[in-house]
């Protein structure tokens, strides 16, 4: 039940370094990284039903679910124990061609560019997913932290969802961003206590941590109000240090969420086209992969790059 998708763009992801330098379970190589993938269907195998040849498709991080695991069989699909990762399991979109699950398709809107599409495929999905499912209601104070290639994603989602929104980042030189990309305070951490003014602004509902500093994080939890939740999706190994007594008063918690299947991915692209959510990217032609990948890896890319074919 597989289709072949010619691609037209795919992003670069910190996460493409599993495919460059190991450290995921299941690598194995040769490997072709990317998992922000947009194209074509190109042709689809026999027993594919429900697309057809022309499509305009995206695949992110969820590569397709195997079905009969115990998460699969409760409807937890992105939790699957045997779920493909484009790039991590098998070869992913830095190439001409991609040969992916049909279930782990998503129909990418005619009025989104396949070079905006692709980063909302991992970036737009995480971010996206983790507000909308946070518990956050309209008008809740909601932070996000950090204004990278998360980020600056969260920051527009967060307005967009109609939530009193708060970018935390270091130095005041994104501060004129945060407020572009819709966000009504800004709070330099390097120079402003980040909980001290988020209790000063009564409290956040949600902080949504973008970024993969442990001590970033473990700086604004006394910036949530009751009942406050601290939502991780920046990816590190860095343990955290906190007294647990912190969470105790006013019920607060930590958690984590993962991206989200394919028809999240489908929800993400139809709310940024309805929403004029877009990334910020820069592109370069797939044989400057090389180039694109280090540029993301060094932190001066802003905020995404994204490789385009000849297609």
């Amino acid at each position: 039940e597989q289709a072949l998708v010619r691609v037209h763009a795919c992003g670069i992801c910190h996460s493409d370094s599993y495919a460059k330098e190991g450290g995921f379970p299941g690598v194995s190589y040769p490997l072709v990284p990317g998992h922000e993938i947009a194209g074509v269907i190109e042709s689809l195998g026999e027993d594919v039903h429900g697309w057809e040849v022309g499509q305009r498709v995206g695949v992110g991080w969820f590569g397709g679910n195997c079905g009969y695991c115990e998460p699969c069989r409760r409807g937890d699909l992105i939790a699957c124990q045997n779920m493909g990762i484009p790039g991590i399991t098998f070869d992913g979109g830095y190439a001409d061609y991609v040969l992916v699950k049909a279930s782990a398709m998503a129909l990418v809107p005619a009025d989104l560019a396949a070079e905006e599409a692709a980063p909302l495929l991992c970036a737009g999905i995480t971010t996206y997913n983790a507000l909308r499912h946070s518990g956050a209601h309209g008008g809740d104070l909601v932070a996000i932290l950090g204004v990278g290639g998360l980020g600056h994603l969260g920051v527009q989602f967060a307005a967009k969802l109609g939530f009193d929104t708060v970018a935390i980042a270091r130095g005041r030189g994104k501060g004129e961003l945060a407020r572009r990309l819709g966000a009504g305070h800004y709070i330099d951490s390097t120079s402003q206590d980040p909980a001290a003014e988020l209790n000063r602004l009564g409290g956040a509902k949600v902080i949504l941590a973008t970024v993969t500093s442990a001590s970033a994080m473990t700086a604004v939890l006394g910036g949530l109000g009751r009942r406050g939740k601290l939502l991780i999706v920046g990816a590190s190994m860095e343990p955290m240090q906190m007294p647990p007594a912190m969470l105790i008063g006013g019920n607060k918690s930590i958690a984590g969420h993962a991206s989200g299947t394919s028809i999240d991915s489908e929800d993400t692209l139809a709310f940024s086209v309805l929403s004029d959510v877009r990334p910020m990217i820069e592109t370069r032609s797939l044989e400057r992969a090389a180039e694109a990948y280090e540029r993301m890896m060094s932190g001066e890319a802003r905020f995404r790059m994204v490789l385009t074919t000849n297609a």
